[in-house]
């Protein structure tokens, strides 16, 4: 099979021949159609993404969409032909779906939705696996809540704005000047954060009160920022990016908590992948009953022109980037 493999940091894209792998029990071989590109996709890249323990010369490509090509020993969820989408190699040392054919393990994969097309599919897991831990099973949003997402605009930030928005959350969303459409357009009320204090904007939004809930997907001093912005005694802040090193008292004098998000620990680790599943189950559901639509870049790209999609995300895009086989 066709395959595209990075050999060193920074290196480019190489076309090679791999041989087609076989799946084991409680695996499937899926043809891939489409492989979205996430920043940490890029990072990785770079040799910078320490955490995802994939090192290099390496195959990359976390997220896909695609066809079941055949089906391991004992697998009855899914059988050839069946469209499918999942976040399911490109770190750990896995084979990622910068190629013809990766395997999956049944656990991490979901029927793709109906109403989306293979591009569209490939955009998703990562990024809604993500809000989806944060805001249902960290913070557990629910009607009549306040939310506010950082970089709303972003991948996990347009998914969160949306999906908060489903559990019955008034959501506001933070952004830099020009991104306020692509939130709004999605329910939620922008907040320049650049015009904008944090304290001035808590005011204006909240009466001062603050959010019951934040979701932090830029990390560093925003995390801060929401630990003024929460409110007091039942706010809860939740971030994917939770790696650097604050000081708690603002938290804890408003009597409020914090949970991390770690999207990447079941395929490092090899527990709980069935909840990846579960999760993208669901999200079909959303999706196809018209509440949750990924944003994709007009750009698109054909394996030809990886080096060109990687290079775009680096630079910041707007809307996901997406490599169709």
């Amino acid at each position: 099979m066709r395959a595209y493999r990075v050999e060193h940091p920074e290196g480019a894209f190489t076309e090679i021949q791999l041989p087609r792998p076989v799946p084991a029990e409680g695996q499937v071989l899926v043809r891939v159609k489409a492989s979205g590109v996430n920043p940490l996709d890029t990072k990785i890249r770079a040799g910078k993404g320490g955490h995802a323990g994939q090192p290099l010369p390496a195959v990359l490509g976390l997220d896909m969409a695609g066809v079941v090509e055949e089906a391991g020993p004992g697998v009855v969820a899914f059988r050839p032909g069946d469209e499918v989408y999942g976040m399911v190699g490109g770190v750990g040392g896995l084979q990622g779906t910068l190629a013809e054919f990766v395997l999956a393990n049944v656990d991490l994969l979901a029927f793709k939705p109906k109403s989306l097309p293979m591009r569209d599919a490939a955009a998703l897991p990562l990024i809604t696996i993500t809000a989806w831990e944060a805001l249902v099973d960290r913070a557990k949003v629910h009607s009549g809540q306040m939310v506010l997402v950082h970089a709303g605009a972003g991948g996990v930030g347009h998914i969160g704005v949306q999906l908060a928005k489903a559990l019955g959350g008034e959501v506001f969303a933070t952004v830099s000047a020009g991104k306020q459409q692509i939130v709004e357009q999605f329910g939620a009320t922008a907040i320049d954060y650049r015009a904008l204090s944090t304290e001035q904007y808590v005011a204006l939004h909240t009466n001062g009160q603050g959010f019951d809930v934040i979701l932090d997907t830029v990390g560093g001093a925003t995390i801060d920022a929401s630990f003024l912005a929460v409110k007091r005694y039942t706010g809860h802040v939740v971030s994917c990016l939770g790696w650097s090193t604050h000081s708690l008292a603002p938290l804890s004098f408003r009597g409020a908590s914090y949970s991390g998000v770690f999207t990447l620990l079941p395929l490092l680790s090899g527990q709980y992948q069935a909840h990846h599943g579960a999760i993208l189950r669901d999200a079909a559901a959303l999706v196809d009953s018209g509440k949750l639509r990924p944003l994709l870049n007009e750009q698109r790209f054909s394996p030809a022109q990886i080096d060109a999609a990687y290079a775009l995300v680096q630079s910041g895009s707007t809307g996901k980037v997406v490599i169709e086989f």
